[in-house]
């Protein structure tokens, strides 16, 4: 059986955890020489490197942000450990781990990892935000707990989970005052030749949108496409083109981006998925997402 030496990854997480060798070595009183050394020990005994170096920084590898997180739950359950022998208790929160696909509106995303809070017990949430198929990978390796997607698991990715459908909601055009004033009147008819920020082409409501302007007979004049819908709402808050929107959502988007409500796009649904490793959901904080979402926010 091979065996990890914890100090060595206790000296790979101080410098994690700092940025710094220097500060790594204020906090643990040790010499730099001696530091460096204690990681490159570990680093041989992994086999990999942990840390890159950028400029005069030291930046963690794909590998080093791997060990980080598993360094993070072993201190942390060794804390926990010295409390309870202590008989102080753990008070240590829930930790959620969550794969938000870039392609699910923040706002909207926000609002279902809030469903968690609603727990007695703490709950800490660790979000991340990447595409599909890369979150899918991390999931398949217990490295998050759960991935909200606009989709479920593709036929393309070769993953054992499940995906359960969270809900629908419809789609709301929007755009800046001037805009809208423009062009809601007599919707959607005066849509054509209008100018759009669209979703990439490669996600399901782009295709979607796509089908709603041929079967209403629109040319939209495309000034824009975003992959993350941030930015999306940003240039559609600075004016310059009419943008999608969940339905469910706008009253929050009118709010944040100070736009206003051109016209609904019938017939066009988003649809969102959690997916996990299991069919029965076993983890506390995904079980009140799923409740919660269901009842109140998505239909």
């Amino acid at each position: 059986m091979e065996w990890l030496n914890y100090h060595h990854l206790l000296y790979f997480w101080s410098v994690a955890k700092h940025g710094s060798v220097t500060k790594a070595c204020e906090e643990l009183r040790l010499a730099q020489p001696t530091i460096s050394a204690q990681i490159r020990t570990l680093e041989e005994a992994l086999g990999e490197k942990l840390f890159a170096r950028s400029g005069r920084h030291l930046v963690l590898t794909e590998m080093g942000r791997l060990v980080l997180r598993y360094a993070e739950d072993i201190f942390s359950l060794g804390q926990d450990l010295m409390n309870t022998v202590k008989g102080r208790g753990s008070g240590r929160p829930l930790r959620l781990v969550v794969g938000i696909a870039d392609v699910v509106p923040k706002l909207l995303a926000s609002r279902i990892l809030e469903s968690a809070l609603i727990l007695p017990q703490a709950v800490q949430i660790v979000c991340w935000e990447d595409k599909l198929d890369r979150l899918l990978a991390e999931l398949a390796i217990q490295q998050l707990d759960l991935v909200i997607g606009d989709s479920p698991i593709p036929p393309t990715v070769n993953v054992h989970a499940y995906s359960h459908l969270l809900g629908e909601s419809g789609v709301t055009w929007f755009a800046s005052a001037r805009l809208a004033a423009k062009h809601r009147r007599k919707f959607p008819q005066l849509l054509e030749g209008a100018p759009f920020l669209l979703p990439t082409s490669n996600t399901a409501l782009r295709r979607s949108l796509d089908a709603w302007f041929l079967s209403n007979g629109i040319q939209p004049k495309i000034e824009g496409e975003f992959e993350d819908s941030a930015m999306l709402k940003a240039f559609g808050q600075a004016g310059h083109g009419i943008f999608p929107g969940s339905a469910v959502m706008e009253q929050e988007i009118c709010r944040q981006y100070r736009v206003q409500v051109v016209g609904q796009a019938d017939s066009v649904t988003q649809s969102f998925y959690g997916i996990t490793v299991e069919r029965r959901i076993a983890h506390p904080a995904v079980g009140a997402i799923f409740e919660q979402v269901r009842k109140k926010l998505l239909r």
